[in-house]
């Protein structure tokens, strides 16, 4: 048998981990990327960070910039600047990852699931082709097979320099 270290998750689990003192999502500074806070992009209207705790890699979170907690709270300038940003975030994960398929999530309060109920969030999360494996099925164990800061690097200069709309479909 062989053994799955993640130490680095002990802290999360116990509830040790320290606390920011800022939202997650309103990561300190006015920096476009930071990669401290796995921020990939932030402009006037929106924010893109990687999961760190993701469900597989490439795990995106896509917040709009300002703190609200319901979509119903969105101004429609908000609503279409985060629609414009999914649809980036999943032609810069096709592009990079591969991925065959993506899930879109969005819960809205604690009791839907919202880990972070305050600030209204996205779950962009890439997907491939027989990616159930046995140990997901079995042991309820998710396998990330690049380190996260890797990805980072890997996704970053799409979202520095934002691949084109397409003309037509």
């Amino acid at each position: 048998m062989k053994t799955l270290w993640t130490p680095w998750r002990m802290e999360h689990v116990l509830g040790d981990a320290p606390r920011p003192d800022h939202c997650l999502f309103e990561p300190p500074g006015e920096a476009a990327s930071d990669r401290g806070n796995l921020l990939l992009h932030r402009d006037a209207r929106t924010v893109v960070l990687l999961n760190r705790f993701p469900y597989a890699n490439g795990h995106l979170l896509v917040a709009p910039r300002r703190h609200v907690a319901d979509i119903t709270d969105l101004t429609p300038g908000e609503d279409r600047a985060l629609m414009a940003m999914l649809r980036q975030c999943c032609r810069i994960l096709r592009r990079r990852l591969h991925c065959d398929g993506i899930n879109i999530g969005l819960n809205l309060g604690r009791v839907a699931g919202a880990g972070i109920a305050e600030h209204l969030h996205f779950h962009v999360v890439p997907r491939w082709q027989d990616d159930h494996n046995f140990i997901t099925v079995c042991a309820e164990i998710r396998t990330i097979p690049q380190h996260i800061e890797a990805t980072y690097d890997l996704l970053l200069p799409d979202f520095q320099k934002p691949l084109p709309e397409p003309t037509s479909r």
